[in-house]
């Protein structure tokens, strides 16, 4: 019988290696990334039956690599594995395509399970998420969401401005001109009604393009 074929993605090695562990024995671990725009990448060339992701990840988000993959590949099946269990990160991942949501402290007992579970068309939800998390998917957490006026292009340069790139390096991630992230620079400011970094940081982590719970 032929073995399904998995893409890793994971910022953190030790993890990946873990999960290796877990899974290798039943299946074949195709590749794996440690960044969102590379695993964008390695997806739409290996095309996998099965890509486990994290929600934070450098250079691109979980969530927003899970969106560029489903919209070049909407069969795409996405297994999120992460250490957030707030209901926010929960929805936007399901918005964004996932089949899946495991957290990480219940990995060594439930990944396996989870895995076939996708892999079978179900949709999975970690054991460890309480039943008042999963009840709130339906109502607003009151964050701010993508029904925000930002493009998908600012939020990559958004991402990327938080996590401290300077504009040289985020033209050079993007392939774009650096007075391209100039302009989408100001652009944000203006809309979002900042006046610096600090405070495009901000914005970023209550939208959850980053976090600082790792």
């Amino acid at each position: 019988m032929k073995r399904a074929r998995i893409l890793l993605a994971d910022d953190h090695s030790l993890i990946l290696t873990g999960i290796r562990a877990l899974l290798s024995e039943q299946f074949d671990l195709v590749g794996q990334v440690e960044n969102g725009r590379l695993l964008v990448e390695e997806a739409l060339r290996l095309r996998p039956d099965l890509v486990i992701l994290d929600v934070s990840m450098p250079l691109l988000n979980g969530v927003e690599s899970a969106r560029q993959i489903r919209k070049v590949w909407p069969q795409a099946k996405l297994l999120f594995l992460t250490m957030h269990t707030d209901p926010f990160y929960l929805r936007e991942a399901l918005q964004a395509g996932a089949a899946g949501y495991l957290l990480k402290a219940s990995a060594a007992e439930e990944l396996p399970l989870a895995v076939r579970s996708v892999l079978n068309g179900q949709i999975y939800l970690s054991k460890a998420i309480a039943s008042d998390v999963k009840d709130s998917l339906s109502t607003s957490t009151g964050r701010l969401t993508r029904s925000t006026s930002l493009t998908d292009r600012q939020k990559e340069v958004l991402q990327l401005i938080a996590e401290g790139r300077s504009n040289k390096e985020i033209a050079a991630i993007l392939q774009i001109s650096v007075k391209t992230v100039e302009f989408h620079r100001g652009q944000m400011m203006r809309a979002l009604g900042v006046h610096n970094v600090a405070e495009l940081t901000q914005f970023a982590v209550r939208i959850g393009l980053i976090n600082y719970e790792r």
